[in-house]
């Protein structure tokens, strides 16, 4: 089972989904969107668990592995904190291959009452449809993305957006070796 704590290490683990969560925006957001406030810390995750993971190898047996530990541990409960524990258990899932799960969760962050945590649950329904290669569902969805994600101007955004976190994840699993593309 994939969990994100074993792979956090690597920065593409944090930036996969930060990209998803950001789009396009992700380097330099603006306005007052729910998104936008939290351009800033999603950066910060993400360059920590990359600066964490480039450390990782080399200190084993350190005392520096317990520093290591603490921010990666850190990055990911302000991971969990930003966008819920039912998109970060989503995430777990699809990460996984187990799409159902991940939708279900989804499902539940989409319902929450905090507008990041349903932002990020649409997100993580988004990218199970086009990770099961269901382009006509993902594609539904474009339209409430667009509504949603102040950060996402068009459904070609959308969509561009889609497919780099797509790619990601499918970094992420073959990384790892599993399998790239589920089945």
């Amino acid at each position: 089972m994939f969990k994100i704590r074993k792979y956090c290490d690597h920065p593409i683990v944090l930036g996969a989904f930060a990209l998803l969560w950001l789009g396009s925006q992700m380097a330099g957001c603006a306005g007052d969107s729910y998104t936008a406030k939290g351009a800033a810390s999603w950066a910060t995750t993400g360059a920590v668990a990359g600066a964490v993971g480039a450390a990782a190898g080399a200190m084993s047996g350190s005392q520096g592995d317990r520093q290591i530990k603490q921010q990666r541990e850190a990055g990911l409960a302000k991971l969990r904190e930003d966008v819920g524990d039912d998109a970060f258990e989503g995430l777990e899932a699809l990460a996984d291959c187990r799409h159902d799960a991940s939708l279900r969760q989804a499902s539940k962050a989409q319902q929450s009452k905090n507008p990041n945590y349903a932002l990020a649950g649409l997100w993580l329904e988004v990218l199970n449809y086009g990770d099961m290669r269901d382009e006509a569902k993902a594609r539904g969805l474009f339209p409430t993305v667009v509504e949603k994600d102040r950060d996402i101007k068009n459904e070609a955004q959308a969509e561009d957006t889609m497919r780099k976190s797509l790619n990601e994840l499918m970094n992420i699993r073959q990384e790892y070796k599993l399998p790239r593309v589920c089945k």
